[in-house]
C-alpha cells in the first residue's frame, strides 16, 4: 500500500495519518510461519522541520513453537515503528535500514511494516521471556516445576560423595 506525502512534504508541522494491515504469514523463521493472523501498522507522517518522521507501532498476534521448551504458544507483540522518509538517497554505501525512499511523493507502506516486524522479531521464538525451558537430563518442562533430577556430583568431589554414602 501506498501513502501519499504529497501535501505534507513542503509544509513543515503538518502531518497524515495512516492504518495498514498486511499479511506476512508466509514469513518464515526458523523453519515455523509465526505471523498467522494479519500484521497491522497503526501511526502518522510528520513533516519535522523538513524531516519527514514516521512514528506509529505494528501489532499482531504470534503462534509458534517455543525454543526453549518446546511447548505451543500464542502471544500478542507490538513493535514500534519510526522511520525517516527522504526524497532521494544520499549515499547507498552507509544505507540504514530506518530510512526509505520515497517513490513519487508516496512510501511504501509494506516494505516499511515488513522491515520493522523483521528487524525486530527475536532470534529465537520464546513462550516468554523468561522461559525456564527443558531439564538437560529428564527432559521435564520446568515452567510446570522442578523435575526431580539429583544435581550432578562435581567429579573433583566424588572420592567425597563416596565417604557421605559409606557413613549411612
Amino acid at each position: 500500500m501506498l501513502l501519499g506525502l504529497s501535501k505534507i512534504i513542503d509544509a513543515p508541522g503538518s502531518s497524515v495519518d495512516f492504518e495498514t494491515s498486511l499479511d506476512l504469514s508466509d514469513l518464515d523463521f526458523g523453519g515455523c510461519c509465526p505471523a498467522k493472523q494479519p500484521v497491522t501498522a497503526v501511526g502518522s507522517v510528520k513533516n519535522t522541520a523538513g524531516v519527514l518522521m514516521m512514528h506509529g507501532e505494528v501489532r499482531t498476534r504470534l503462534f509458534g513453537v517455543c525454543a526453549r521448551c518446546a511447548s505451543e504458544f500464542e502471544r500478542d507483540v507490538v513493535f514500534p515503528l519510526k522511520a525517516i522518509l527522504v526524497t532521494e538517497l544520499a549515499s547507498e554505501e552507509n544505507e540504514d535500514e530506518w530510512v526509505f525512499q520515497l517513490t513519487e511523493d508516496c512510501a511504501d507502506l509494506d516494505d516499511i511494516v515488513t522491515t520493522t516486524f523483521v528487524l525486530n522479531m527475536d532470534t529465537k521464538l520464546l513462550c516468554s521471556e523468561d522461559c525456564e525451558g527443558l531439564c538437560c537430563r529428564c527432559g521435564a518442562n520446568l515452567n510446570l516445576g522442578p523435575c526431580n533430577c539429583q544435581p550432578e556430583v562435581d567429579p573433583r568431589f566424588a572420592v567425597l560423595q563416596q565417604l557421605l554414602n559409606d557413613t549411612k
